[in-house]
């Protein structure tokens, strides 16, 4: 590997001198690069030699574009099989905001710095969260060409949560789902929806794609083994640990479940549409919507503008208050409050196994604040005192 200067002459008899790196890369290839100053020449010397020693490197005539390995990228996770909602994400980011702005540009030419002001474009024109998730397929697109080093360290921080979640705001308070109950007590679908809901804790997903073979009635369980996604595909659950068996009580649960199978139309789905399929998502809220709306647990219609609807009368149109994820939330945290306020109080570990976090991390960052915390003076002081003793 060497640097050495070039000159020449032109047809229109000036003279030219130019900068040439010569090296040999780590498949054996020579390759030419040119420089009109020493400078860049040396440089670009002692990135070579450092890529070259650790087989990473490159050649500019060699190296495919952004859009290349885009493309190869996206082929990758099809061949993976990843659900169909994710894949579509995936090209969205890449089609939407990856190649209008970095597009064209190769892989051997992008340096940490290119990178930076590739995240900084994002910031200032997308959210900041899904700023986040564009950089992260770009940082998987370029991770498949083998240029992933280009990208380490380059990162955009996750928003801390704007605001903690809150009973009757967020999610049901206890005498809300008591309100709901009542009113869904002949409604034997409901009532095992909102049942499995709010004391179990399942996800929508998992919710829709629950099977009555998923329910042991006689030992009062039921076990998390699949669910479907936005299409009504049928699937594996989010992750290992969302696997789970959750206990059922035998005071409520399980007689609901045991009337509901009995004018179940399917012997497949807990939660059917009324001729067996699978339910989708916004119906399934729809049945929901209902009950609370019968139940008075609603709120003013807003439009997107933030601004109240009126009805016809002048009187404000009312929504549902809550949608079907604040049931899992009112589950978490009745997980988590202590016994003297009706909740279960288990301790943090068994409420992430419940809810089927896959680390104590995530149940911490969403439900952290509703855990106990105890401000023990006397202990303190009897401490301090034998420590100083």
């Amino acid at each position: 590997m060497s640097v050495r200067k070039r000159s020449w002459v032109t047809t229109k008899g000036e003279t030219k001198e130019a900068w040439v790196v010569d090296y040999i890369d780590q498949r054996g290839d020579r390759h030419i690069e040119t420089f009109a100053r020493k400078k860049d020449a040396d440089d670009y010397q002692a990135t070579v030699k450092v890529d070259v020693r650790k087989g990473i490197h490159t050649a500019p005539s060699r190296s495919p574009t952004v859009e290349e390995a885009a493309a190869r990228w996206l082929a990758e996770v099809d061949a993976r099989n990843v659900e169909r909602s994710t894949a579509k994400q995936y090209k969205e980011h890449v089609n939407l905001h990856i190649l209008p702005l970095i597009g064209r540009t190769k892989l051997s030419t992008i340096t940490p710095e290119r990178v930076e002001a590739f995240r900084d474009e994002l910031l200032a024109r997308l959210s900041r969260p899904l700023a986040r998730k564009v950089l992260t397929s770009f940082k998987s697109l370029v991770k498949v060409s083998r240029y992933s080093h280009v990208a380490v360290g380059v990162s955009i921080k996750k928003e801390k949560r704007k605001r903690r979640l809150e009973p009757g705001r967020d999610f049901p308070e206890a005498a809300e789902i008591k309100r709901l109950l009542s009113a869904a007590n002949s409604d034997f679908k409901r009532r095992a929806l909102l049942l499995i809901a709010a004391f179990a804790g399942l996800r929508a997903s998992e919710l829709r794609g629950l099977r009555w073979r998923d329910i042991d009635l006689k030992a009062a369980e039921l076990h998390v083994r699949q669910r479907a996604d936005r299409y009504n595909n049928i699937g594996s659950p989010k992750s290992d640990a969302s696997v789970r068996t959750i206990p059922l009580d035998n005071d409520a649960m399980v007689p609901a479940l045991r009337e509901w199978k009995l004018k179940c139309p399917s012997n497949e789905f807990v939660f059917p549409t009324s001729t067996g399929r699978l339910e989708h998502h916004s119906n399934m809220l729809r049945g929901l919507a209902h009950i609370m709306l019968e139940a008075g647990i609603t709120v003013p219609a807003k439009n997107d503008r933030g601004e109240q609807k009126g009805s016809e009368v002048g009187r404000p149109k009312l929504e549902p208050k809550y949608g079907l994820h604040a049931f899992r939330h009112f589950f978490a945290s009745w997980c988590i409050n202590p016994k003297l306020r009706g909740g279960r109080e288990l301790p943090p570990k068994q409420v992430q196994y419940l809810l089927g976090h896959s680390t104590i991390g995530m149940t911490f960052d969403i439900y952290g604040h509703l855990f106990p915390s105890e401000n023990n003076r006397d202990e303190l002081t009897a401490a301090v005192r034998q420590l100083l003793a």
